[in-house]
């Protein structure tokens, strides 16, 4: 599937410039449509019992947001900047998982945890699992201005997997080398499964070398550990994999916590479908 319709979330935060800046350089090179969608936490302005929306402190910096945008977008056709217009985690979290439906892909950046965070400390989690669609999301340090040159694929046997790698070919078009890496309590499995995968990028004119190794037996953690070293000794520029969750709809399990990991100590984008 052709990337054609980008959505980039916004915010006030520092980092929100670097995903945009990302995102512009991804709709220019698939000469695709992008969106802005600016969204953060607020509370309305309170006048003794009347409240008003939106609160002054959120109007400026929506506004900044849209300058900002407008500034780096140049030229791009068919960009668009949107103001989800709502403060509270809940809100923020429907609105941006809603709008995520109708794209082909959504920038989304890394959660910091730090005092005045601006948006929802679940939202990336929530949009990839809700939302149906492919999420990049890229780290709160580091310079990424291009992806998917030198990618890494954890490959497991699941569904998440299998709809990670697929949504995640349309970045790995003319990359330099594809790794494809897969863990399992037996080498042999793990290496009939990452063989798979790399046939099946090659189907799509990408070649991929297969590293298949031992479950190091200590959990999801471990195995997440041992991808997140990959990164930085195969100088991956991005990291796709699946998302997992328990049936409540949040991150649990052994999966899920796996998951859950990847998303707090990440060192380079991770495009992650589920």
């Amino acid at each position: 599937m052709a990337l054609k319709n980008l959505l980039v979330h916004l915010d006030q935060r520092e980092r929100s410039q670097a995903r945009l800046e990302l995102a512009v350089a991804l709709a220019r090179r698939h000469g695709a449509r992008l969106v802005g969608l600016f969204g953060q936490l607020a509370h309305a302005h309170q006048v003794g019992l009347v409240a008003s929306w939106p609160p002054p402190a959120y109007a400026q910096a929506a506004e900044a947001s849209r300058a900002r945008f407008a500034a780096t977008v140049g030229n791009l056709p068919e960009a668009q900047w949107i103001d989800a217009n709502r403060g509270s985690e809940a809100e923020v979290v429907r609105v941006v998982t809603n709008a995520a439906r109708h794209f082909d892909l959504v920038v989304m950046g890394q959660h910091e945890d730090a005092a005045g965070a601006q948006v929802p400390p679940d939202l990336v989690a929530e949009v990839v699992h809700a939302s149906g669609r492919p999420v990049l999301i890229v780290p709160y340090i580091g310079d990424f201005a291009h992806v998917g040159s030198r990618p890494l694929v954890g490959w497991s046997d699941t569904r998440e997997s299998a709809r990670a790698l697929t949504d995640a070919i349309p970045l790995l078009q003319g990359c330099e080398r594809a790794h494809v890496l897969s863990v399992a309590d037996r080498v042999e499995d793990a290496e009939a499964a990452c063989t798979a995968a790399a046939l099946h990028l090659g189907c799509h004119g990408i070649r991929a070398e297969v590293e298949a190794l031992a479950s190091p037996g200590d959990g999801s953690i471990g195995v997440m550990d041992l991808l997140l070293n990959r990164i930085t000794d195969l100088a991956a520029d991005l990291l796709v994999m699946g998302g997992h969750r328990t049936e409540s709809g949040l991150f649990g399990g052994s999966r899920g916590a796996g998951t859950r990991h990847v998303l707090r100590q990440m060192t380079a984008p991770v495009l992650m479908s589920s």
